[in-house]
């Protein structure tokens, strides 16, 4: 995510609604990770690439009164969404940074965790993303991410159009400079970067029509699919039948759809 202007999936309140939506259907699986972490009273702890600060305020009231959490973001809309949060609950251990993780001066051995949920792998240079937010980590400190292995996307019953989507996603992505697979490059990234791989763990969710899972997906296919039509990725047609496909299956009750694969990753700096 170079620039509030190169973010591909739009600084909206159609996005902002999203990622709140999107927050709730992954919450409990980020908590886990949390959790495994032992996020804890006290600790300091600097979201980056926090969006409107969602999973910010999930690490405040981990850390307490006593800890900090710093905000990353270079949108300043939605970094403002998660500070006027911060004044409405009087909060006075929260910090706002308006820029991208690359651009940020950052203390530097200052942080006990870094956490990163679905942004390097928008980022053109994940070794640079990595290696700024390694010199800000304590000698200790954990760099957290969660982030996509792209496989998956799966569509029960199979057969239809909508197979064609996943490919078409993952050329999306590379239109900006992203990579959805990034998480397989995570464990030769983190070693470069003098970080030891701590965790290494692979989730899927999959839910019927009406799920959470389902309706996520169903919102970022729909503003998106007309997008991957724009750039050329997908034909009218093609795009057309894509989402004539989904439709179909979502008015299916037995329809069953698979998330792609989110990486639970962790590493610590030497």
């Amino acid at each position: 995510m170079s620039s509030e202007k190169d973010y591909l999936l739009g600084v909206n309140q159609f996005e902002l609604d999203r990622l709140e939506f999107q927050h709730s259907v992954w919450r409990d699986l980020t908590k886990s990770f949390f959790d495994r972490l032992k996020i804890g009273e006290g600790m300091k702890v600097l979201d980056a690439g926090s969006g409107p600060g969602f999973v910010t305020i999930d690490l405040r009231n981990r850390v307490g009164e006593n800890g900090e959490v710093t905000a990353l973001e270079p949108s300043k809309m939605y970094l403002d969404h998660f500070r006027n949060y911060s004044e409405e609950k009087k909060w006075n251990n929260t910090k706002f940074i308006l820029r991208t993780a690359e651009g940020a001066e950052l203390p530097q051995n200052y942080y006990d965790l870094i956490f990163a949920r679905w942004v390097i792998g928008f980022v053109p240079d994940p070794e640079l993303f990595v290696r700024k937010l390694t010199t800000a980590l304590k000698p200790g400190g954990v760099l957290a991410l969660q982030d996509y292995a792209f496989h998956g996307l799966n569509l029960y019953p199979r057969g239809g159009s909508y197979e064609k989507l996943s490919p078409a996603v993952e050329e999306y992505w590379k239109s900006t400079g992203g990579d959805l697979r990034i998480a397989a490059r995570i464990p030769g990234i983190f070693k470069e970067q003098g970080l030891k791989l701590v965790e290494y763990r692979p989730n899927t969710l999959a839910g019927s029509p009406g799920s959470g899972v389902f309706e996520w997906h169903h919102l970022f296919i729909t503003q998106h699919v007309p997008f991957i039509v724009e750039k050329n990725i997908l034909s009218e047609e093609t795009g057309k039948a894509i989402l004539d496909d989904w439709n179909n299956h979502r008015a299916n009750p037995d329809s069953l759809f698979f998330s792609p694969l989110v990486v639970d990753m962790a590493g610590v700096k030497m």
